[in-house]
C-alpha cells in the first residue's frame, strides 16, 4: 500500500514531506498549548481570535508575492529555506514571552515565515508531480506534515502530563526541533525553469483565469467561517473543565487535539486520491458541508463522545479541505504561474483570517461560545453550496497557458 502511494512520486515530494514533518512536529508542540499559553499570560478570547486571525493576514502579502517572485526570478528553494529559518526563530522568541502581546508578535512573525515559503513551496511539489497524480502528491505531503503534527501534539502531551513542564519550556523544545528541520532541505532540488517575464499577475487579480478567481472567492468564504483551531481546544478545556482539575482539562483538550492530527494525516492520501478520481470540487464540496455540521455540532453537544466524534470530524474536513484547494488551484493556473496562483489563494484566505478569528472572539465573549460555532457552521454550509454550484455545469479545465491580460 506505502508503495502503491508513493508510486512516481519524487525525491523532492519526500524531502518536503520530511522537512515538513519536523517543522510540524515543533509547531504542534506549540499549538496545542497555546490557547492555554495565551490566557495563563492574561488574554481573553478576543486576544486568542486575535493572535489567531492577525498573524495570517500580516503573512498573506508576502504569499502572493513570494509565489510571484517565485514564478518571476524561476528560484522557489531561496524563499522556502528563509520561511522556514524565520519560523524557527520565532518559535524561540515565542518562548520567552512575559505578556500575551509579546506572543501574538513572536506568533505573527512566526506566520509570516509560513506565508513566506507556503507558495513556492507547493509550486515545488507542483513543479515535481504530473496533473494525473497531484493530488497524491500534495496528500502525501499533507500526510507526512500531519504526522508530523500527531507526533508533536503527543510530545506535548507527554512533556505537560508525565514531566509536568511548563508551556514555555515545552514551546523552547519546539524551536530546538524547527531549528533542525531545516537539515534535510538542502538536499532538495530546484525545479529549473526560465525565468517569466512580468504579466502583471503579481498584482492583478483579473489577470488570474476567470474559474480560479471564482474559485478563490468561494476558498474565501470559507477561511471567513473557519476560525482559528485555538476555539476548538478552548471549547474542549471548557466542557471537560466542569468536571475535572486544570491538569486534567488541558490533557484532554491536546489528546483531542492529537485525535484530530491522526485523523487528519491518516484520511489525507486517500481525500486527495479521491479528488483525481472525483474531482476536486466534488472532494471541496463534502468538506466545507462536513466544516459546516462540525461546527453545529460543537455548539449543543457537550458530551466525551460527541467531542470525540467532532474533533474526528473536523480533521477530516482538513483532509478533503486542504490538499485539494492547492491542487485544484494549480489544476486552474497556467502552468508557468502556480505559484502566483498559490499565493493568491493562500493570500486571499490569509486576509480574512484576522476578521474570522476577531468576529469569533466577540461573539465568544459578549453572547457565548455556542455563537461562535453557529457562525462558522453558517459559512461553512454556505461555501458549501457556492462549490456545488460552481461545479454544476462540469469540473473546471486545467489551463494550460499563462493569460495574456
Amino acid at each position: 500500500m506505502k508503495k502503491r502511494f508513493f508510486q512516481g512520486l519524487g525525491l523532492n515530494i519526500f524531502l518536503l514531506g520530511l522537512v515538513s514533518l519536523l517543522t510540524d512536529l515543533s509547531s504542534e508542540m506549540v499549538l496545542p498549548i497555546l490557547p492555554m499559553y495565551i490566557t495563563a499570560l492574561g488574554g481573553t478570547a478576543f486576544a486568542v481570535g486575535l493572535t489567531g486571525g492577525l498573524g495570517d493576514s500580516v503573512a498573506s502579502a508576502l504569499k502572493v508575492l513570494s509565489g510571484y517572485w517565485s514564478d518571476r526570478y524561476g528560484a522557489r528553494k531561496p524563499f522556502v529555506f528563509w520561511g522556514y529559518a524565520l519560523s524557527a526563530m520565532a518559535k524561540l522568541s515565542l518562548a520567552f514571552s512575559t505578556v500575551w502581546q509579546h506572543a501574538l508578535i513572536s506568533r505573527s512573525a512566526e506566520r509570516v515565515g509560513k506565508g513566506l515559503r507556503e507558495a513556492p513551496r507547493d509550486a515545488i511539489i507542483a513543479d515535481s508531480a504530473g496533473s494525473q497524480i497531484r493530488g497524491r502528491a500534495f496528500g502525501v505531503h499533507r500526510a507526512m506534515d500531519t504526522t508530523g503534527a500527531i507526533g508533536g501534539s503527543l510530545l506535548a502531551f507527554l512533556l505537560f502530563w508525565c514531566f509536568d513542564l511548563r508551556f514555555e519550556v515545552i514551546i523552547l523544545a519546539g524551536a530546538v526541533i524547527a531549528f533542525v528541520a531545516l537539515i534535510p532541505f538542502f538536499r532538495i532540488a530546484e525545479v529549473r525553469r526560465e525565468p517569466q517575464k512580468d504579466r502583471g499577475l503579481g498584482v492583478s487579480f483579473k489577470a488570474l483565469p476567470k474559474k480560479l478567481r471564482w474559485f478563490v472567492l468561494i476558498a474565501a468564504v470559507f477561511a471567513l467561517g473557519n476560525f482559528t483551531y485555538m476555539f476548538f481546544v478552548l471549547r474542549a478545556q471548557d466542557v471537560f473543565g466542569e468536571g475535572a482539575s486544570e491538569k486534567s482539562a488541558v490533557g484532554i483538550a491536546i489528546l483531542l487535539y492529537a485525535l484530530y492530527n491522526v485523523v487528519y494525516a491518516v484520511m489525507s492520501i486517500p481525500a486527495g486520491i479521491l479528488s483525481d478520481r472525483v474531482g476536486r470540487g466534488k472532494v471541496l464540496t463534502l468538506g466545507y458541508l462536513f466544516f459546516g455540521l462540525t461546527c453545529i455540532g460543537f455548539a449543543f453537544l457537550h458530551s466525551t463522545a460527541a467531542l470525540v466524534v467532532l474533533f474526528v470530524l473536523y480533521g477530516l474536513v482538513y483532509a478533503l479541505v486542504v490538499g485539494a484547494e492547492r491542487a485544484f488551484a494549480c489544476d486552474l493556473a497556467p502552468e508557468d504561474c502556480r505559484g502566483t496562483a498559490l499565493g493568491t489563494l493562500h493570500t486571499f484566505i490569509g486576509l480574512v483570517a484576522l476578521p474570522a478569528g476577531l468576529i469569533a472572539g466577540l461573539l465568544w465573549e459578549h453572547i457565548g461560545s455556542w455563537a461562535t460555532f453557529i457562525y462558522g457552521g453558517a459559512l461553512g454550509l454556505t461555501a458549501g453550496v457556492l462549490m456545488l454550484r460552481f461545479c454544476a455545469s462540469s469540473e473546471p479545465e486545467v489551463t494550460r497557458q499563462c493569460p495574456d491580460e
